[in-house]
This record gives structure tokens, sequence and C-alpha cells, in this order.
């Protein structure tokens, strides 16, 4: 059963129920930049690399070997 007396009586209740939603959204933000992040990075990086290897900067082998590195 549920009483009136306690920390989750009337105005408590609404902010718990806030906090516990701020909590969420900022758990899917972390994971999402977690994810996305990662990938603007890596993508960063190839950009980099076909650059490098473009001007010749780099040999073949080394271009694969690190592309390899990079996409996994």
């Amino acid at each position: 059963m549920w009483h009136a007396d306690g920390m989750f009586s009337s105005g408590w209740h609404g902010l718990g129920m806030i906090i516990w939603l701020l909590i969420i959204v900022v758990v899917i933000m972390l994971i999402g930049k977690a994810i996305f992040g990662r990938s603007n990075q890596v993508s960063a990086a190839l950009e980099a690399l076909n650059e490098r290897y473009a001007n010749g900067e780099i040999s073949e082998e080394e271009y694969l070997k690190v592309k390899a590195e990079l996409e996994k």
C-alpha cells in the first residue's frame, strides 16, 4: 500500500520521475556518442590514410595494413 507520508509523496514523486528521465537520457546520449563517435573517427582516419596513399607518402603494403587495422 502507498502511504501519504514519505519522500515520494506529493511534489517529490514528480521530481523523482524527472531525475530518472534525465538519467536515462544521459545514458542514451553517452551510448550514442560511443557508437557514432567511433565511426566518425574511423572515417576521418581512413580519409587521411587515403590521402597519404594518393600522395605517395606510404606504400601499398603499409596502406593495406593500416586500413585493415582501422576497419576492425
